[in-house]
């Protein structure tokens, strides 16, 4: 009888590099499904506990004496103050300030952290957190039960985040929601691309598309679209 090769457990940022049998597939498979499947009940779990929240996103590379920081800062510390759990990506930049404001207020200062091999270490604001191996988990339960997204100028990440709950709320998966960019100097330039190109030229969206979001740098109209804004467990 032919003796088996053994299964060699290869870290999944090499996979692409090794050649893999179909036990090693499968092995690995498991392996992802039962991962993703604890890090989305973790995370459900985590935030059941605050059935009021408002999210932030934004970069990590904006530090403190940039003007977005202090907004973020200031809002959050608002909001905070007004019983809203503040929930950020945990890591520096927009996320610290965030949960820097929560924390100055006294509040729930939630972080749901990623592991990166650069940028991402949990700020020191925040009170309560949880980790992520998967970025796609962690969003999910980023856009969990919260009463309102607020996105501040960032990068890739975050225009990913920006256009994945805007997509959900056109597809109607998940309820009409208060989606708040923070920062005209930075989204007006996309808001007239966006009307251009996407819903005149290509009609690719609908015109009504165009106000499935708010642009503003005004702290009290934001707070007053959040409070408006009905509780996502009732």
């Amino acid at each position: 009888m032919k003796k088996q090769k053994p299964i060699i457990n290869v870290p999944e940022t090499k996979l692409c590099h090794v050649k893999l049998t179909k036990k090693h597939i499968e092995q690995e498979s498991k392996k992802r499904v039962s991962r993703i499947t604890n890090e989305f009940a973790r995370g459900f779990s985590f935030l059941r506990d605050y059935p009021k929240s408002v999210t932030f996103f934004g970069p990590a590379r904006l530090k403190e004496t940039n003007i977005h920081y202090k907004k973020a800062q200031s809002i959050a510390e608002r909001l905070s103050k007004l019983g809203y759990a503040i929930v950020t990506g945990g890591g520096p930049g927009i996320m610290e300030a965030a949960n820097r404001g929560a924390h100055d207020a006294g509040g729930p200062s939630l972080g749901l952290n990623i592991k990166l091999p650069s940028e991402q270490v949990t700020n020191p604001y925040v009170t309560k957190s949880t980790e992520f191996h998967y970025f796609f988990s962690r969003k999910v339960a980023l856009s969990f039960a919260a009463e309102a997204y607020l996105y501040f100028p960032g990068g890739f990440g975050t225009l990913d985040e920006f256009f994945e709950i805007l997509t959900l709320v056109q597809t109607h998966r998940i309820a009409p929601i208060p989606i708040i960019l923070v920062g005209t100097d930075y989204w007006n330039p996309l808001d007239a691309f966006i009307k251009k190109n996407l819903a005149e030229k290509h009609k690719s969206i609908s015109k009504r598309d165009m106000k499935l979001y708010t642009i503003t740098d005004d702290e009290d109209t934001i707070i007053k679209m959040v409070e408006k804004a009905p509780l996502r467990d009732e």
